[in-house]
């Protein structure tokens, strides 16, 4: 077995104590724990984590800007051979690390993904649509198309990881890029089903809150298939629709978030081809 690093970024989540604390408990030991922190994540927290889960190998460093930024900038510091990805909402079960690592380390995989479980039953109906999403991304898109697979869970090669780079210039969709970067690049991709994590969704309380962030990432994956040439095939690909009425408020943002998203990459790339 080689090294692994697992990697938290964070940005005010006190959820972070909880993500800390599965790592605790994982059979394959990540050699080091690596928290990459936006600068407006408190001091406080930080300190905490220190504090509550002293065996843990835990680093933690803050950077500039948000988590895109801080994954980027944590990159010249990953020193070891394989890198996994938890995000501070996430909880992961004891085997967790050894099964998304195993594949790289057998020489199968040069960077694997597993699926997410609700850590609860929903209590509102934007909680439960993101759970119905959530499924259907990793029931549906992912076994067809493994450049789907979202960066919250999911392992790397280090070399191929340092090689490639975040583009910050796509906050919320970087993972798609990555990833649709890597296959081109020849790297191999595969989706383990057994190497689930808890997904806490208790922060989808509002629609306001919700709508904000779907279009969010809408506007975001816009951008990227702008970028990686994928435009036409993502319009003409057919989707099991999730069986939810938010999926009808989600519809009439598409449009929207299109035009939007193709203009802030125009600009983009007028102030930096690329």
């Amino acid at each position: 077995m080689g090294t692994v690093c697992v990697e938290i970024a964070v940005r005010d989540d006190c959820r972070l104590l909880d993500a800390l604390a599965s790592l605790g408990s994982q059979s394959r030991r990540p050699d080091r724990v690596f928290v990459a922190a936006s600068t407006a994540t408190p001091d406080d927290l930080l300190a905490a984590a220190r504090a509550r889960l002293p065996e843990l190998p835990i680093e933690l460093v803050r950077f500039p800007g948000g988590v895109v930024d801080a994954r980027a900038g944590s990159l010249a510091m990953i020193r070891e051979e394989t890198v996994a990805f938890l995000d501070s909402d996430e909880r992961a079960p004891p085997e967790w690390l050894a099964r998304l690592v195993a594949p790289i380390e057998e020489g199968r995989a040069t960077f694997t993904a597993g699926p997410t479980r609700p850590t609860r039953a929903p209590v509102s109906s934007y909680e439960r649509y993101s759970d119905l999403l959530e499924a259907s991304i990793y029931e549906d898109l992912v076994p067809r198309r493994v450049t789907y697979v979202p960066l919250q869970n999911s392992a790397w090669r280090a070399e191929d990881l340092r090689a490639l780079g975040f583009d910050p210039r796509i906050p919320f969709a970087e993972d798609h890029d990555l990833e649709v970067r890597a296959v081109r690049a020849g790297g191999r991709g595969l989706f383990v089903p057994d190497a689930w994590v808890y997904h806490d969704k208790s922060d989808e309380t509002s629609f306001g809150r919700w709508a904000r962030k779907r279009y969010r990432y809408l506007v975001a994956m816009a951008m990227s298939l702008q970028k990686n040439g994928e435009l036409s095939g993502r319009l003409g690909e057919r989707r099991r629709p999730v069986r939810h009425p938010l999926r009808y408020v989600e519809a009439t943002m598409k449009p929207l978030a299109l035009i939007h998203g193709t203009i802030r990459w125009r600009r983009v790339r007028a102030r930096a081809p690329g």
